[in-house]
């Protein structure tokens, strides 16, 4: 099993986004969020008077049912998709109304993915698929914090291997990593260990849970393992588009529990 560092910052006043003062306030929330699909006898409510906001610095887990509206409230959260009507407020920007151009240099500033799909491209390699959201935005890593975050993954020597010569578990290791180099204001994680077994998958939730933790980094997590949930702080239930209840301090148990009462 890879063994990991002790998370740390350099030296020096440059935080991530998610520490000190930022912790004063939710990094994102949402207001009377209702979104639809389809029209007329078609129509499908994904999102139905949706509040709820996140803490900075948590891990939270987003569960429920299939079509419960999970998936599709991390995405406008994270500005991939737009609601029907409502506020989204990240780190105090609020989305609502932001045009294309300004959401796509929000997502690339100021929030990091983590997929199912490592979405890793095959010809880079990993320090080069680490640093590439930097790349294109013509910026280069802070040296020391590169090293920090490579170093806490297992990845300084694996930096020169392309995709293809990593395992799953090393493959996603190098997303979270492109994930924390920006210190954004939120992780987004969509079945971030969907595609792992349950060892290499239990290192990356711990990873995630440990830059929350060690970091003050917000991750926001959709998941349907009640496993992978009980790494989080907080789990927020939704059924039929709607908000319907939450757990701190999760236990797969007690997950398991809860989505069995709403038929998950």
């Amino acid at each position: 099993m890879t063994t990991f560092t002790p998370l740390s910052h350099p030296s020096g006043t440059d935080r991530p986004k998610g520490s000190d003062d930022a912790q004063a306030r939710p990094a994102v929330e949402a207001h009377e969020l209702t979104k639809s699909y389809g029209r007329a006898d078609t129509t499908v409510t994904a999102l139905n008077k949706v509040s709820v906001s996140f803490d900075a610095g948590k891990f939270t887990a987003i569960m429920g049912p299939s079509g419960s509206g999970k998936s599709t409230l991390m995405h406008c959260l994270a500005g991939l998709d737009t609601a029907d009507s409502g506020r989204i407020v990240l780190g105090g920007t609020e989305l609502t109304g932001l045009n294309d151009r300004q959401l796509t240099a929000l997502r690339r500033e100021r929030i990091g993915f983590v997929f199912q799909a490592f979405n890793l491209v095959p010809t880079l390699t990993a320090e080069q698929n680490i640093t590439l959201p930097l790349a294109l935005a013509g910026t280069t890593a802070d040296a020391g914090w590169l090293d920090t975050v490579v170093s806490t993954l297992g990845l300084k020597d694996r930096l020169k291997h392309r995709p293809h010569e990593l395992s799953g578990g090393q493959q996603q290791r190098v997303a979270v990593a492109r994930a924390l180099l920006t210190r954004p204001d939120v992780v987004f994680g969509d079945e971030p260990t969907g595609n792992l077994d349950s060892k290499a998958g239990g290192e990356v939730l711990a990873l995630l849970r440990r830059s929350s933790q060690e970091m003050g980094q917000t991750i926001i997590m959709v998941t349907h393992d009640p496993v992978a949930a009980s790494y989080a702080d907080r789990v927020v239930l939704m059924s039929d588009g709607g908000l319907v209840g939450e757990i701190h301090d999760p236990t797969a148990d007690s997950v398991l529990a809860a989505l069995g009462k709403l038929g998950a």
